[in-house]
Formats: C-alpha cells, structure tokens, sequence
C-alpha cells in the first residue's frame, strides 16, 4: 500500500481551513460572481453595513447597492488583487482586503472580499512602526545628502596676494559657468578646498558633490568605482545594481583628484561621459545617462605626459577647458601669516586647546622655509609645535624646532648652509634632486618603486621630478 500522503486533498483541507479562520476572524465577508453581483454574504457584514432588509434579498443585487463604495467591481474586471485598502462606511473606516476568485482552469469566476477590522485605528502600532522606519530613511538619506555638499566655500580660501586673488577671481567665474574645470598645481596648495568652493557658489550647490581620488584605488576596481557594477556582473558581484561615482553626483559635481593617474582605458570612457554624458555601467549593456558637473585636478604635468603618450590629448583637451593653477606657498609668503593664524584657530578649536599666536620671528621663520608640502605641511609643522609645548605664544625657536632638520636655523632673511654661501632652500633643492636621481637608478627608472624606496606617494614623486626639472625617463643622470 502506498504511503504517499493525498496533496490534493490535504491542499483542499488547507483552502478550507483557511476560509473558515478568515471567515472567524473578520468582521464581514462577501463573495460575488464574474458581473459583481452578491453570490453571498455575511449577517455580521450586513449588520456592520446597517442593512436592515431581508438577507436574502442581498443575493443577486449588483455590489455597489448595498457597498455603495465597494470595488469588488474592479477586482472582477481586473483580476487584480487588493490586498490592504482603506474603505469608508457611514462615519467609520473599515479595512479590507479582496481578492479574486478563479476555477480549476484558471477562469476568472469572482471576487471574494473580507472586512478584516471595522476600525482602522486597529492598524495604528503597524503604521506607527511604518511611519518610524519612513522617517529614519528620510533622515538617513538627508544625513548622507548633507555628506555630499561641499564642505568648504571659497570665502575659505585664505591669502591676498596677487596670484591667489587672480585664483579667486577665476574660480567665481567657473563657477556660474557649467563647463569641465581643471585645477593644476603641487600637492597641498588646496585643490580639494577650491573645488568644494567652486560647487558651492554654483547653481548646482544644493546638489551632491563627489569626490574620489583615482591615484588612491587600485585600478582593477576604479572602473567599478566610477561607474558602478550590473547585477552579477562578476563573481561574487552584488545581486543589487551598485551605482558608481558618477551616478551618486547625478545632477552636482564630480570632483576627479590626480586624474593625471587614471589608467589609459579609463580615459576614452571619462571622454565619452565628458562628451555624451553617458556611459554603462561594469558588466551592463543599458546606458546610463547623467547631468553633472566634473572638475578634475591634478598635480602632474599633464602637457608632458600627453607628449609622453601616458594621458590622451583627446581627454586632455575636454578637461582643460577652464584652467586654474594654484600658486605654492613659497610664491606667495605674504599670505603664510594669515593662513598660519587661521591654522591655529582650527587647531585650537578642534583640540579644546587654548589659542595660540606667533610672533613676527615665529612668521619669519616660516617665510623662510621652502615649504615643499605647501599648505598641508604648513599645518602640519603647527600641529606638531602645538604638541609640543603648552605656550599659547610661538616663537621662532618654537618653529625651527618642529622644522626638518635639515632645514636648520633661521637668519635674518634666507639660511645658509654649512661652510658656504649658498641659500639653504638651494642645497635642500640639490640634496632632495640626487635623492630623487639615485632612487631612481637603483629602481632601473621604475617611479612607484622609486617612490616607495624614498617613502613618498607616486604623485609626489611625479611633482617633485617636475619641481626640480627631472625628466621622466632618468635613470641616474639629469
């Protein structure tokens, strides 16, 4: 004898059962055939409908004459399932759910409907945790939109000498304009500041502003990170579309720092985005089209890696539509006093330190430095004299002491160097140039391992070769 249980019966039990406990459960049922016509219903619903006739005389009678607000109607002629709706009857709100009904063959015969509570005030928990996840979304995504707004405005951008207010000047007018933006100069001299500055004073300032540093991702992922990746692209891809870069300042600006390392076959698809402002997504044939802005910035020579065929002059031409060079510190001292000041303001701020000024010694000495990280050493020199001493007044001494050694003591007006009158920033210069120069003969010319072997960024590496007029291909001569 067979064990196999009968499915088709325990299923039929199941239907069954199921109606029965919906049945017990709710406040009202009704069920009418293919022209909405009432094929049955409750007492309990009639009772809740105040229909005071004979109940049989409901049967046979088009829905709406009796659930003068019914859609049973459109659950028949659509087939569609109603599953949580809202209905008013007299002064009350009742909730109910309808769903069609279909013979063996799959014929649509009917609709059945339940009234599940004749109150909605019943569903007040579920809408109250409903409404409270809506409202942590809506937070959440307006905290994630506020990350995306540009932190800095140009008002920030600190300095009154000529070449930063010819900077200043450049930049407000880029900024009412839409076109690609690219800012050149040495690492530290506030490329990212003045590109937040930018978006901020433009018609796109409430929109999001993105950055990403493409020397800093590893170029196997950088496409995915720009782009975005296709459900299942690749093994191990999310199941999710995973939107890129460019996706997420959709409408803002897209701020693309040492785009002068972004590899060769990632240059011709920025190019078509830049031109047609389309692109497809890692692993999808769908285009993707976006309206953004992309200011790029870089601290290479852009001109001589064209020539060089390591960045396309095609790209190169899209980017430099309005340029705008940052000036290094040491071109522009008399604005290293105010920015020094502002420095410690911020310091003292962030630390609950109390404020500290410098003496005119103390600006002296860093007049005189050569500043070869520019701005983000000139914080960071401060940072260190804030460390390392509980004064609130800096003196010169308080400076050379948290300077390279081997940037020495201060004069009067330039250092010199040991046993001969050279300027110090000249022996600095010659001293970091055949550093620079032996690195690279020992590495055969290879520049990241070069850069690695003197513990510096392949970007530094690629401005201090420029900086100190090393051509690109040394290998041990200059």
């Amino acid at each position: 004898m067979s064990l196999e249980p009968n499915f088709e019966h325990l299923r039929a039990r199941a239907v069954e059962s199921l109606f029965q406990h919906l049945a017990d459960a709710c406040v009202g049922l009704i069920v009418v055939d293919r022209d909405a016509r009432i094929a049955w219903i409750g007492d309990r619903y009639l009772e809740l409908l105040g229909y005071s006739g004979n109940p049989e005389d409901a049967l046979g009678r088009p829905v709406e004459e009796v659930i003068p607000n019914s859609q049973m109607r459109h659950v028949v002629e659509s087939g569609q399932t109603m599953l949580l709706d809202l209905m008013d009857i007299k002064e009350r709100t009742i909730v109910v759910t309808r769903l069609p009904l279909r013979d063996e063959d799959g014929t649509l015969i009917g609709a059945i409907g339940f009234a599940l509570f004749d109150r909605a005030d019943r569903l007040r928990p579920l809408m109250s945790k409903y409404q409270k996840l809506q409202e942590e979304l809506t937070r959440a995504r307006q905290e994630l939109a506020q990350e995306r707004r540009a932190k800095y405005s140009l008002s920030q951008m600190i300095g009154n000498s000529d070449s930063m207010r010819e900077v200043k000047r450049l930049a407000r007018r880029a900024a009412q304009l839409d076109s690609t933006v690219l800012l050149l100069g040495e690492t530290g001299t506030g490329k990212e500041l003045l590109a937040h500055g930018i978006h901020a004073a433009s018609p796109r300032a409430n929109a999001p502003f993105v950055g990403v540093n493409v020397a800093a991702i590893p170029e196997n992922l950088l496409e995915s990170e720009l782009f975005g990746v296709a459900p299942g692209a690749y093994t191990g891809a999310d199941r999710k579309m995973r939107e890129g870069k460019f996706q997420l300042a959709d409408g803002g600006t897209l701020f693309l720092d040492e785009i002068g390392d972004m590899p060769l076959p990632l240059q011709a698809k920025l190019l078509r985005v830049l031109q047609e402002r389309e692109f497809e997504a890692v692993g999808s044939n769908k285009v993707v089209r976006v309206d953004l802005r992309v200011i790029a910035a870089t601290s290479r020579d852009l001109d001589a890696l064209v020539r060089e065929r390591q960045f396309r002059a095609d790209l190169y031409y899209r980017l430099n539509v309005v340029p705008i060079t940052l000036p290094p510190l040491r071109d522009r001292t008399e604005d290293i006093g105010s920015i020094a000041d502002r420095i410690l303001d911020e310091l003292a701020f962030t630390t609950a330190a109390p404020s500290r000024e410098l003496t005119a010694g103390a600006i002296a000495v860093l007049e005189d430095y050569d500043w070869p990280g520019n701005v983000r050493e000139l914080r960071n020199v401060l940072e260190r004299v804030s460390a390392m001493t509980d004064d609130t007044v800096l003196t010169a001494d308080h400076i050379r002491g948290a300077l390279p050694r081997a940037a020495g003591p201060a004069g009067s007006g330039e250092r010199l160097a040991e046993g001969g009158d050279r300027p110090l920033s000249d022996v600095l210069k010659d001293t970091e140039r055949a550093a620079i120069v032996g690195a690279l003969s020992r590495t055969g010319g290879v520049k990241a391992k070069a850069a690695k072997l003197l513990g510096i960024s392949r970007a530094s590496l690629y401005e201090r070769m420029q900086a100190l007029g090393i051509k690109e291909d040394t290998q041990g001569t200059v």
